[in-house]
């Protein structure tokens, strides 16, 4: 009996002190030495890819951000800021009331499928409402009339797919360099300034593919829209 009990005691204490050594190990030192790595290596991604203007931070390079007019009484969304360059549609995005500062708690893409609306592969003249043939057609239509500025008239064949389709998380902080340029011509009627001002500043903010091959060309966004506020500061 007593034997038992002595087994018992040494075998609980062998456990706890297991247990101590792997929470100490694991739950303590292996978290700090990867946050200190994280930090001392990679500290602008660690920290969120944070984006800074005026000495704050105003977004991630990672997380896409709408510019829209404050919303209009009996309207259910809001109208875009044309003074700013816009990103892709979030038509995937969903809304909530816990995070309402970037609301994003919620992603994703629409649950359409590639042919919704579609005719023979192809969207007809008139889809049918609530299709993504819809939605597309729609979407032309804003931005052709948006973008459409005297002395310069957009044509439907101009519009980027990336203009009028979201990505697959809603999120997506970047848009084609075809989508900027597009934007060009209103961006410069709206804030004052000349075409090659907006075109250079595109053209700044343009990377290209990771390594050379990974990926395609775009233009952040934010980053862009930053730029561009500093730009019209000057004038």
């Amino acid at each position: 009996m007593n034997n038992s009990v002595t087994n018992t005691v040494r075998l609980l204490g062998a456990g706890l002190r297991a247990l101590l050594v792997l929470t100490l190990v694991t739950g303590v030192l292996y978290p700090l030495v990867v946050t200190g790595i994280a930090q001392g290596l990679f500290g602008d991604k660690a920290n969120g890819s944070e984006i800074k203007a005026d000495g704050r931070v105003v977004g991630s390079s990672l997380i896409g951000q709408s510019y829209n007019l404050p919303l209009k009484k009996g309207r259910q969304a809001p109208d875009p800021d044309l003074k700013w360059f816009q990103g892709r549609p979030a038509g995937g995005l969903g809304s909530n009331s816990v995070n309402t500062r970037y609301k994003l708690i919620l992603s994703g893409a629409t649950n359409l499928a590639a042919d919704s609306g579609a005719v023979n592969g192809r969207c007809p003249a008139k889809p049918d409402d609530g299709t993504l043939c819809a939605q597309v057609l729609a979407a032309k239509a804003a931005v052709v009339k948006d973008n459409s500025v005297p002395g310069y008239t957009v044509k439907p064949s101009q519009v980027p797919a990336d203009a009028v389709t979201s990505s697959g998380s809603g999120l997506d902080p970047a848009i084609s360099p075809a989508y900027a340029e597009l934007q060009v011509h209103r961006i410069a009627a709206k804030n004052g300034l000349s075409v090659a001002q907006v075109e250079k500043l595109v053209q700044d903010h343009t990377s290209g593919r990771t390594l050379g091959f990974i990926g395609e060309p775009q233009v952040n966004v934010l980053q862009l829209n930053i730029a561009l506020k500093d730009l019209t500061a000057k004038r």
